[in-house]
C-alpha cells in the first residue's frame, strides 16, 4: 500500500508552484557570447521576462534542466551556420550550479567548430525536460543578437 502523501507540506507545495509558474510562462535563461548578454526569457515568443515572481522561481528552486549549446559560425562567402548539442541534467539543479554542466559541453563544442569561422557561442537553460528544436534555438539567438557580432569569440 502507499503511503498518502503529506497534505500540508510547504516545500513540495511551493516546488509545485514554483514548477508550474515556469512552465506557464515557458521561462528560460539564455546567455549569447559576445557580448556576453544573459536574459530570462519566454522561449516561445522570444520576449525579456522581467517578473520578480518568474525570477525566484528559477533561481531559488532546483529543477531538473534542459541545456542547448550552440557556435556560430559564418563562413567567408556570408553563409552563417551553428554547431549545436542539446542534453539534459542528472538530478536536480540550482541556475547557479549550472555552470560546470555547461563548461563540460561547451569547451568540445567550442573545439570542434572551425575557429576562423566562430563569431560567437551561446547556450539556453530551460528548468524542464523538454526537445528544443534548432529553429526555436535559433530563433532566441537571433532574438538575442548572437548572429549580429561578427568578432571571433
Amino acid at each position: 500500500m502507499s503511503k498518502p502523501r503529506k497534505k500540508h507540506n510547504l516545500k513540495a507545495r511551493m516546488g509545485r508552484a514554483c514548477r508550474a509558474l515556469l512552465k506557464t510562462n515557458y521561462a528560460c535563461v539564455a546567455n549569447v557570447e559576445p557580448p556576453d548578454h544573459q536574459v530570462m526569457l519566454h522561449w516561445k515568443h522570444c520576449t525579456q521576462i522581467r517578473s520578480v515572481e518568474v525570477a525566484n522561481a528559477l533561481c531559488d528552486m532546483a529543477h531538473r534542466w534542459t541545456i542547448y549549446i550552440s557556435v556560430f559560425c559564418e563562413m567567408p562567402d556570408g553563409v552563417q551556420y551553428s554547431k549545436s548539442v542539446q542534453f539534459s541534467t542528472e538530478g536536480m539543479h540550482l541556475v547557479a550550479n549550472l555552470e560546470s554542466e555547461i563548461e563540460k559541453h561547451h569547451a568540445g563544442l567550442c573545439a570542434s567548430a572551425n575557429k576562423a569561422h566562430t563569431i560567437g557561442s551561446g547556450w539556453i537553460a530551460i528548468p524542464d525536460t523538454i526537445d528544443l528544436t534548432e529553429d526555436q534555438a535559433n530563433r532566441i539567438f537571433k532574438a538575442m543578437g548572437a548572429w549580429s557580432h561578427k568578432k571571433a569569440a
